[in-house]
């Protein structure tokens, strides 16, 4: 079946919506975009030149263009404290939603929308899309497939030179808590995902240095401890000098009892574990075994949007469903609230309670 979808965002994120991803899904009949919304008339370009939409089908606001098109889905591609609203909107006109990571700006309201979209009936999926990533998505077949033994503990490194304002998107200066809200909620997501369990316990350090023109914190440590016992260790900048593992290129090492595997810049090596090396104090390993990376058409939102499709179908729920993806806003928020107390926190209880308090 081809739905009917309405793309809220064209310009920025939304821009590579227009030419990028939606495209392969309109070719293979998955979608059909009926209308666009930006509040930037400049940006209804992107719509008009990538999906074919013509002027009329262009519009600055999404109330307009959910009554005027009997659409199936939209999507939501706006800095996420507008999410909700677009999202009221939706389930208004009885729309299902594909949104942009995180769900909100906050957990409340994360979890306010989670409950809005099951109490309509709807469904809502979210497009972590560094977690489907073709680099990602080989790391975790890897580690599912046993042949590299327990998994006993994960590190990612991002680590960018956007010290100065709109180096990285100018409304993400003005965001507090930039860097967990836009970016560790993908890489936080990946550990988890990677861990493939649930995260019992977090300590995080955020801040901004006095060169980082930001106006709220955009450097973090993190440490995480997962239900089944494995660790992992997050490093993420956005104002060092220089950026050795950027956007897409994440650094990510997990220890395994058999083999250290390391992705780097979207290579990833295989080092098997040598009785004969041990004690070799000062060695460098050298090269490990070039694992090549997973084939397919689709990758990140492209392949989201193809998954999301399925779910309509009457398939399995996609894994980024906005329920299980309330997990995701969990560890930012509990990232954020450790950074102001100084202290770990349960992440499940910060979640459970949350729940409890919010009601729509």
């Amino acid at each position: 079946m081809t739905y009917d979808i309405i793309q809220v965002g064209t310009g920025g994120q939304g821009a590579r919506w227009c030419d990028r991803f939606l495209p392969p899904n309109v070719d293979d009949d998955l979608v059909n975009v009926v209308a666009a919304v930006d509040v930037d008339e400049s940006a209804h370009e992107n719509a008009r030149d990538h999906l074919g939409l013509s002027e009329d089908a262009c519009y600055t606001d999404a109330a307009d263009a959910f009554a005027e098109h009997d659409a199936d889905f939209c999507t939501i591609v706006v800095p996420p404290a507008f999410h909700e609203d677009v999202v009221d909107a939706a389930l208004a006109h009885d729309l299902h939603i594909l949104s942009e990571k995180p769900i909100a700006d906050t957990l409340e309201a994360s979890v306010r929308i989670a409950k809005k979209v099951e109490a309509a009936g709807a469904k809502m999926g979210v497009t972590m899309s560094h977690r489907f990533d073709r680099d990602k998505t080989t790391l975790r077949r890897q580690l599912r497939s046993g042949e590299h033994g327990p998994l006993d503990y994960l590190v990612c490194r991002f680590t960018c030179n956007c010290r100065s304002y709109g180096s990285w998107g100018a409304f993400r200066h003005d965001i507090e808590d930039t860097l967990m809200v836009e970016g560790a909620v993908h890489h936080l997501d990946i550990l988890a995902d990677l861990a493939d369990s649930r995260c019992e316990t977090l300590y995080a350090q955020t801040w901004t240095p006095e060169w980082g023109e930001y106006a709220g914190d955009a450097q973090g440590l993190v440490q995480l401890t997962f239900e089944d016992g494995t660790r992992a260790t997050y490093e993420g900048a956005k104002t060092n000098a220089v950026g050795l593992n950027g956007w897409g290129n994440e650094y990510v090492r997990a220890e395994c009892r058999d083999s250290t595997l390391v992705l780097d810049s979207r290579e990833l090596e295989a080092y098997s574990y040598d009785p004969d090396g041990e004690a070799q104090f000062g060695d460098r390993p050298g090269s490990g075994d070039r694992i090549p990376l997973d084939e397919g058409e689709k990758w990140a939102n492209t392949w989201l949007i193809e998954q999301f499709v399925d779910w309509l179908d009457g398939g399995e729920p996609m894994a980024t469903n906005v329920q299980d993806n309330l997990q995701s806003m969990a560890l930012i928020e509990a990232a954020i609230r450790s950074s102001e107390t100084g202290e770990a926190v349960a992440v499940q209880e910060l979640l459970e309670e949350t729940k409890q308090s919010v009601s729509i």
